[in-house]
């Protein structure tokens, strides 16, 4: 299986990426990816980061990914097309911080994530909703639709528990590709993605439905 949202000392993570893909290893993961936050990086370090795995992609006995985790800003995602190229696949994630009852700016945001070509994934998307209010069905099946006309996925995020049920399986009816992810900031945690596969599984997912499953 796949756990495809893990950090590293790159950014707030406290292991090393090599101490990520032994913690796979060990927990006989098919595939790990690597997605350290973005306002981490200058262009040094982000070389640094991308030349360390690719070094351990040819190392590992399992597929290792280069991704990172950029935010979705009021303007657009922060991640440049120079950066993207370099990479295996792009999480953009809402971070910022809204009132109850702005979950309409929400939607706007991940909205235009959707449809920048930088962006594979959305993290952890909805995890804000018990904090700034619920959308209607009809709001969120815009976001499937959109997702599904970009060819973007949604991660099972283990840590945030989110998506709901009702989501993944819509997503799953509209063939719009998941991830599964951890979120973890230390090597103990890379792996533990029994929430999201069970979510999958009760959706009615199966492999096919994963984004990246062709290298599993």
């Amino acid at each position: 299986m796949m756990d495809l949202h893990t950090h590293t000392v790159f950014s707030d993570g406290v292991g090393r990426i090599s101490d990520n893909i032994a913690e796979a290893e060990r927990r006989m993961l098919g595939m790990v990816g690597i997605s350290d936050h973005i306002h981490y990086f200058t262009p040094a370090t982000f070389n640094r980061y991308v030349s360390s795995i690719e070094r351990f992609k040819k190392e590992s006995e399992i597929t290792v990914l280069a991704g990172i985790e950029a935010n979705i800003t009021p303007d657009s995602p922060d991640i440049t097309d120079e950066m993207a190229k370099r990479l295996d696949y792009v999480i953009a994630s809402a971070h910022v911080w809204l009132e109850p009852g702005r979950v309409n700016v929400y939607l706007e945001l991940i909205k235009a994530a959707l449809q920048d070509e930088n962006v594979d994934v959305i993290g952890h998307f909805s995890n804000v909703f018990p904090y700034i209010g619920y959308p209607e069905e009809e709001e969120l099946m815009e976001v499937i639709e959109l997702a599904e006309a970009n060819g973007k996925a949604f991660e099972i995020s283990s840590r945030y528990k989110v998506p709901e049920l009702s989501f993944v399986k819509a997503c799953i009816q509209r063939g719009v590709k998941l991830t599964l992810g951890s979120d973890a900031h230390m090597p103990r945690d890379v792996g533990r993605i029994g929430w999201s596969l069970k979510l999958l599984r009760k959706a009615g997912g199966r492999m096919e439905d994963l984004l990246f499953s062709e290298l599993l």
